[in-house]
């Protein structure tokens, strides 16, 4: 199993009423059983709802849309398309 990174956007997966709303991965708790698999749990701040703390998943009702890295060159490609010209006198 792959843990999200903080930061990640994820898209809600499961069956329920966040069912295809986008947030973003705000902390990550793992549980290691004794069995063979891990328990993961994100806690997501959703995007366009009226809750205003994040809620937490299991990693298997959220889907990755981009990483961490993608979304910072993004911010950083958008920060200097839209940095006003400078003009030298």
């Amino acid at each position: 199993m792959n843990v999200l990174p903080v930061g990640s956007l994820v898209c809600v997966t499961s069956y329920s009423p966040f069912r295809g709303l986008r947030g973003t991965v705000r902390s990550v708790h793992t549980i290691a059983a004794d069995l063979d698999e891990h328990f993961c749990f994100y806690l997501i701040a959703l995007e366009g709802v009226q809750i205003k703390g994040p809620i937490w998943f299991e990693y298997d009702e959220v889907e990755l849309i981009a990483p961490l890295v993608t979304l910072q060159a993004n911010d950083e490609f958008a920060s200097l398309k839209f940095a006003p010209k400078r003009t030298f006198e």
